[in-house]
């Protein structure tokens, strides 16, 4: 019989703010968490990050997921879009999206502002007993 010792999952919150302070120690840049709970069923929060060179974005990225894995959590998928017309990786955990991404292409695709600018969808609800508000890492 094995006697494996299994942490608590998660909460999308916890997770989300692991992710901010793990992108942080590597000195990402803007991080941001958007809250998109009452907006899509997709996920909960998305967080969002600068990094200054392919170099940098790569290494956000794989201390992150490292981090993750001693956690017992892995992607359910990853997109690498490096080099030429690249800038951008992001890691889907389920409940929280992942992104990291150099500046011109935080700029151009803008998130912030198209998730902010979407309507609330009123099929969606935020369980009463799930913290509503991402713990700021700074």
């Amino acid at each position: 019989m094995t006697n494996k010792k299994t942490e608590p999952e998660l909460t999308s919150l916890e997770k989300s703010n692991l992710i901010r302070e793990y992108a942080d120690d590597m000195k990402a840049l803007d991080i941001e968490t958007l809250d998109i709970r009452e907006k899509t069923s997709m996920a909960d929060f998305f967080v969002i990050c600068t990094g200054t060179s392919d170099v940098h974005v790569k290494a956000i990225c794989e201390k992150v997921a490292e981090k993750l894995r001693d956690h017992g959590i892995k992607p359910y998928r990853q997109t690498e879009r490096t080099g030429d017309g690249g800038g951008w990786v992001l890691f889907d955990y389920g409940d929280v999206v992942f992104h990291v991404m150099q500046e011109e292409k935080r700029q151009f695709y803008d998130l912030e502002s198209f998730w902010e600018s979407l309507p609330k969808d009123p099929n969606l609800t935020l369980q009463e007993t799930a913290p509503t508000e991402p713990v700021d890492a700074s």
